[in-house]
């Protein structure tokens, strides 16, 4: 006895899984519209829609209301360690992490900023937005706030596009973790819009605070990673 042949909707998922596999729709991008699929394999919507709804089901992609529907990427492992930075992180998995910036900007420190960076209410801190991506595909959303005290830090990091490096340039050439805290939350329409994530989609918020080795508060930290692409592992 022969199996049984593959059915319109099976072929279809087919072939749209080995073109995911073989990297012709990379992580976050959009397939094409289900008219033009129906078009592509001379089948109607209803056929398509059984075939996308397969690998929806099977991890590989995620449909987006009003959007259409994105590949997946495998979850990142990212390292919560006292030494451990985010392109290091990327880098040991053989993947590309960049930052962009949205916002950088010197301002008064608010109460909650004072007594974590040990700063009198109202001293100048710098603060930094922005998004981090792993080979293009946002990561997780970021602000930090560090000391006034470090002169020139904006000009650092609009420069070299990296905490770390800023940190470096302003003479801070090594800093720790001292605490983190994880929260489960769930992603504002602006957050899920710009992670590129369903709205209400669960995010995991990291609240970390580094000091350099003479014990100085020098970053307080807050993260929002995307809960379906990144895997929290503890690191020490």
């Amino acid at each position: 006895m022969t199996d049984a042949k593959p059915t319109l909707w099976q072929s279809i998922a087919d072939s749209l899984r080995a073109e995911i596999t073989g990297g012709h729709y990379p992580p976050g991008a959009r397939l094409p519209s289900e008219a033009q699929l129906s078009a592509r394999f001379g089948v109607n919507r209803h056929t398509v829609r059984h075939a996308l709804s397969h690998l929806i089901e099977a991890g590989l992609v995620r449909p987006r209301r009003g959007a259409g529907v994105f590949v997946t990427g495998q979850p990142t492992d990212y390292a919560l360690g006292p030494r451990v930075r985010f392109s290091q992180n990327l880098a040991a998995q053989g993947r590309t992490g960049a930052h962009r910036f949205t916002r950088l900007e010197t301002r008064p420190c608010d109460a909650t900023e004072a007594q974590a960076l040990d700063l009198a209410p109202g001293d100048p801190v710098h603060v930094i937005e922005g998004i981090s991506l792993a080979d293009d595909q946002p990561l997780a959303l970021f602000r930090s706030v560090l000391p006034g005290w470090l002169e020139g830090f904006p000009d650092h990091a609009a420069r070299l596009r990296s905490i770390t490096a800023a940190l470096a340039a302003c003479g801070v050439a090594d800093y720790t973790r001292a605490s983190t805290r994880l929260t489960a939350k769930l992603a504002s329409p602006t957050q899920a819009a710009t992670l590129r994530i369903a709205r209400g989609a669960p995010i995991l918020r990291s609240d970390a605070l580094n000091r350099d080795l003479q014990g100085r508060p020098v970053e307080m930290g807050r993260t929002w990673f995307a809960g379906d692409r990144v895997t929290l592992v503890l690191a020490e």
